[in-house]
């Protein structure tokens, strides 16, 4: 029995790394989405009991964090998508301007990674032979010149992201009697962070103790601040 038969579903394509890190990038754009929002509609329901002001802030801090997530996302990832594509533009030149140069280099790497120097060598030759750019590319650059970043998707991926998570603790402060606000707003907020928390550890295939508590403690912090603050400067303004 072959190997890919004892082991259908075992992962190797670059893709789902690729997925896989973009659904973790949404997770914590979540995460900033519940834990921002929660901040200010709780801080806001410590200062006053009305409706219209609570949702107001809400829904300012969820288009400003959405918003701002998404610059700095498309920031960041045009940053890198510029970088890999001069390296790339780099190489081109040097393959079409030093092509035994470059075959030495790229023999010397694998020799690195562990062939012998006559296999690397051969090897060398082979992927030369193949695909000189894209082998140099991804052995020499680590990058592979057809997936490259998507600044746009980042972009959109992050806004959507945080502007879901920002939705739970809008819902659960404006939904119930005066009262209760603030505590079903702490429990769904908590609920939430540990979900995401653990998904978020299951994803990195790590154990979710200890990110899930992190997320929960961090999450309670922030909302007993904002909550203090509120009652204070509520109590001072009005």
């Amino acid at each position: 029995m072959t190997t890919e038969a004892t082991h259908p579903h075992e992962p190797h394509a670059t893709g789902l790394a690729n997925r896989l890190n973009w659904l973790r990038a949404g997770v914590l754009g979540a995460n900033d989405g519940i834990v921002s929002t929660a901040g200010i509609v709780i801080g806001v329901a410590a200062a006053t009991s009305e409706r219209g002001p609570i949702f107001t802030a809400g829904i300012a801090g969820l288009a400003a964090g959405a918003v701002s997530m998404a610059l700095g996302e498309y920031v960041s990832v045009s940053t890198q998508r510029d970088t890999e594509a001069a390296l790339l533009a780099k190489e081109r030149w040097e393959l079409a301007n030093q092509p035994e140069d470059e075959l030495d280099e790229l023999t010397q790497m694998l020799v690195a990674r562990g062939l012998s120097e006559t296999t690397a060598r051969e090897a060398a030759e082979e992927l030369t032979e193949h695909d000189a750019f894209a082998a140099h590319a991804q052995v020499e650059l680590g990058i592979d010149p057809d997936d490259l970043t998507n600044p746009w998707q980042a972009a959109v991926s992050s806004a959507v992201s945080f502007t879901v998570g920002a939705l739970l603790p809008l819902i659960a402060i404006l939904l119930p009697p005066d009262t209760w606000r603030v505590p079903v707003t702490f429990v769904a907020v908590l609920v939430a962070l540990a979900a995401t928390g653990a998904l978020g550890a299951y994803l990195g295939q790590s154990s979710p103790v200890r990110p899930t508590a992190r997320m929960v403690i961090g999450g309670a912090i922030a909302m007993g601040v904002t909550y203090g603050i509120g009652a204070a400067f509520g109590q001072v303004v009005g």
